[in-house]
């Protein structure tokens, strides 16, 4: 009876020998995380304004960085952000199916625009925050396509707003004019956020935010100034019931343009915000309100002003629209391949250097 007992208790201590060793086991089995980095160990490019630590070393395995998605590091909210962003945007897009023949109601088209650019930009987005930080072509490369989906993004908040929001008087005043000048201005905006990130090799940092706001500035006022009369002869009294978005829009994005551009509150602590609180990720939880309220502000100016866009708008001015969407999309992928090909020479005379 006692060998019995031994025995047991023999077995008992093996057991528990080898669960203590379980968490050593799964530390070796698991790949060595390199812990993130300081800005002045990073190139200048991956730097940003106040945010000193929390940066992911270069030249890792891709796996490394897709596996970033569940670490701490200074894009961890960046990236999930956006990431949810494009989530609530996928399931918004399902539900709008459910009540919108998006397949054969050309006037449903600009809407669809509007909802596709949102989840692209936002996709975008996500591989340049979560894939970025590589090496330094692979950093201009995927910001370089984000900065294209921030164009598609602004294209189709111009379709939306020329096709549904736009009152008959001033419909007339702009009707040749609207929708060539908004893909104009969203190519400038490419081509500004491009150069923008090109000129941040080096000082002064201001070119950047200039190259990069300015541009979308104009395409912001030039796409919302249908929405804008609506807003400013709004009165209690009207029955509308998309202008409440439509104002919630308009605040979300003043919103997240000065996050973006006055680098608040790590500005005001430097170092601080490096993993929360950054104006980074506070500018894409508002982006991201901003583009839900246009998506169901369009959605309800949709349902609601049909007799009126149906009768300003020709059967054919859908498909074009479509047609400009597209030369927006060849247009930037042309400005993106010429940038990199600028990037690429001067990333080769740097190598050359060394």
């Amino acid at each position: 009876m006692a060998t019995i007992v031994m025995e047991r208790i023999g077995r008992m201590f093996i057991s528990l020998q080898q669960i203590k060793q379980v968490p050593q086991m799964l530390t070796e089995a698991a790949p060595s995380v390199p812990s993130t980095l300081r800005d002045t160990e990073v190139p200048y490019c991956f730097r940003e304004c106040y945010v000193c630590t929390g940066y992911r070393p270069l030249n890792q395995s891709w796996r490394y960085y897709l596996l970033s998605l569940f670490q701490r590091h200074n894009e961890t909210i960046n990236i999930w952000t956006h990431l949810l962003a494009f989530l609530v945007f996928l399931v918004k897009l399902s539900r709008l199916s459910e009540t919108v023949d998006f397949a054969n109601d050309s006037h449903s088209w600009p809407l669809l625009i509007l909802v596709l650019s949102s989840l692209t930009y936002s996709a975008f987005s996500v591989a340049a925050h979560l894939l970025g930080g590589k090496s330094e072509l692979c950093h201009y490369t995927f910001f370089f396509l984000d900065y294209v989906g921030v164009a598609l993004y602004q294209y189709g908040s111009a379709v939306v707003h020329f096709y549904y929001a736009v009152d008959e008087s001033l419909y007339g005043y702009i009707r040749g004019i609207f929708m060539p000048v908004a893909t104009f201005l969203s190519c400038l905006s490419c081509i500004g956020c491009c150069y923008g990130k090109y000129c941040n090799q080096t000082p002064p940092a201001w070119v950047r935010k200039v190259c990069q706001v300015v541009p979308s500035v104009l395409a912001y006022i030039w796409d919302n100034s249908p929405v804008a009369k609506r807003l400013l002869l709004w009165s209690p009294a009207s029955n509308d019931p998309a202008i409440s978005y439509h104002f919630g829009q308009v605040a979300f994005f003043l919103s997240c343009a000065s996050f973006f551009t006055f680098h608040m509150p790590e500005r005001c602590f430097p170092g601080r915000c490096d993993f929360v609180g950054q104006s980074h990720q506070i500018f894409h939880i508002f982006l991201a309100c901003c583009t839900w309220c246009q998506i169901h502000a369009s959605y309800l100016d949709y349902m609601g002003r049909r007799k009126l866009y149906s009768r300003l708008h020709q059967s054919g001015e859908a498909p074009f629209f479509v047609g400009l969407y597209v030369v927006t999309l060849v247009v930037c992928a042309l400005i993106v391949a010429f940038m990199l090909r600028k990037v690429m020479q001067v990333l080769n005379l740097k190598a050359k250097s060394k």
